[in-house]
């Protein structure tokens, strides 16, 4: 209670101070890091207070010792910030010294027609657009897209599901794909719609996608957090979770990737509602989960690869991330990444961590890959995409396609390889 006050009139003494012009005009975001366990304290109870957000990891209770905390800070008490982090000896460098800046790079809207599927390959589109893009592909291409409404969010906007076939009889394979499970990580929509129309216009006239879409269906959900990602757009850049809300709960949201049933709640996520990984009432408790574990589990004959698409920090993940246990074919899940991240490193001269999820990240139960996993979907994986935290969750529009090229290599090479092995 004591920290609460201090912190408190700390920021007031900041905001007086900053009418003498003596702070920072822009927020910051640093990269700190804590070699004590004294300083990781010190850190959780920074990274707790409202002035700031946590990008990395994605809660206070998740920073380590030698791990890189990249915080995110309110310009009206960087200063205060900065002073009590070299008051505890810990040093930090800026990652970003004009966040504002970057966003509104990111929301410039001057280039194309919404209404068209010729999207711009470097923009970031807001969810109207998306829904807009969904339909007119649709149109456009008859007998290769179906649009499936598999349910709503929370607020009542529609969970569509694209479903891409290839031009031949009916097969008995599928792969999933699912985007913008945090609203915040917005190359991760990008990336599914970039997906989509590489999957559209290249179909009989590259071998690998040719290959791939005339042995298998592909379902494509582009966000599955629409709440949160038009939150992200009109109100809070930053926001993570969801949009629910609950009785007697001043806190919104819940973390869609700590609400699937896998060792649900368990160490790595929290019951405490205004947490970031806040994991829900109980398992499924959130709309949009319930929708797509619905729509998994009456297709799980033919679903036999599945992809959840994240940032950032580049990595390639596998299960588990609930347990530092091994799966079942933990060394042919490691061959699949470590192939696919070569090839990253080869053609696009870029590094991309890989492993399972516990033991290169940090215990993180609920979520989406054990699930499908455990539902029995024994090629699943979570793609964190670019960056490694230079840019963060602000990629600029002009990092669009160098993201997205990377994990279409990797999306490509993973689903050849399992087609292979599933034949």
């Amino acid at each position: 209670m004591r920290a609460l006050i201090f912190w408190a009139f700390a920021i007031h003494f900041c905001l007086i101070l900053d009418r003498c012009h003596c702070i920072p005009k822009h927020d910051r975001v640093l990269s700190i890091t804590a070699a004590t366990q004294e300083q990781v304290t010190v850190l959780r109870n920074i990274s707790s207070h409202n002035e700031t957000a946590l990008w990395q990891p994605a809660a206070p209770s998740l920073i380590r010792t030698d791990s890189p905390v990249h915080l995110h800070i309110r310009a009206g008490v960087v200063n205060h910030v900065t002073n009590l982090l070299r008051s505890h000896g810990l040093t930090y460098s800026i990652l970003l010294e004009n966040t504002q800046e970057l966003i509104e790079k990111q929301t410039r809207n001057e280039t194309s027609d919404p209404r068209s599927s010729g999207m711009n390959h470097d923009k970031f589109y807001s969810l109207d657009e998306i829904y807009n893009w969904v339909n007119k592909t649709s149109e456009e291409y008859p007998d290769m897209v179906k649009v499936i409404l598999i349910g709503s969010s929370f607020e009542k906007r529609p969970l569509y599901v694209l479903k891409l076939s290839g031009k031949r009889p009916a097969v008995d394979k599928a792969m999933w794909m699912d985007c913008g499970i945090h609203a915040r990580e917005w190359i991760s929509p990008a990336f599914c719609l970039w997906f989509v129309r590489y999957v559209l216009m290249f179909y009989k006239q590259y071998v690998d996608i040719t290959s791939i879409m005339d042995k298998m269906d592909i379902y494509v959900l582009p966000v599955m957090n629409p709440d949160g990602y038009v939150y992200t757009w009109t109100t809070n850049r930053m926001w993570r979770k969801n949009r629910s809300v609950r009785e007697h709960s001043p806190c919104v949201g819940a973390d869609l990737n700590r609400n699937f049933d896998a060792n649900w709640c368990s160490e790595g996520a929290s019951s405490y509602a205004c947490s970031e990984i806040y994991c829900g009432q109980h398992p499924e408790s959130e709309p949009e989960v319930e929708a797509v574990a619905n729509f998994l589990r009456s297709h799980k004959d033919s679903v036999r690869l599945y992809l959840s698409m994240h940032s950032y920090s580049q990595m390639l993940l596998f299960p588990y991330s609930y347990t530092h246990e091994q799966a079942r074919n933990h060394a042919e899940l490691l061959a699949l990444v470590q192939e696919a991240a070569a090839k990253i490193r080869q053609f696009y001269r870029n590094q991309y961590r890989f492993g399972a999820g516990a033991k290169t990240i940090y215990l993180a139960p609920g979520g989406s890959d054990d699930w499908a996993y455990n539902l029995g979907i024994k090629y699943s994986f979570t793609f964190e995409l670019q960056d490694r935290g230079r840019y963060g969750f602000l990629l600029p529009p002009t990092l669009i396609p160098n993201a997205c090229n990377e994990a279409l290599l990797a999306v490509k090479i993973i689903a050849l390889r399992v087609l292979e092995k599933i034949q």
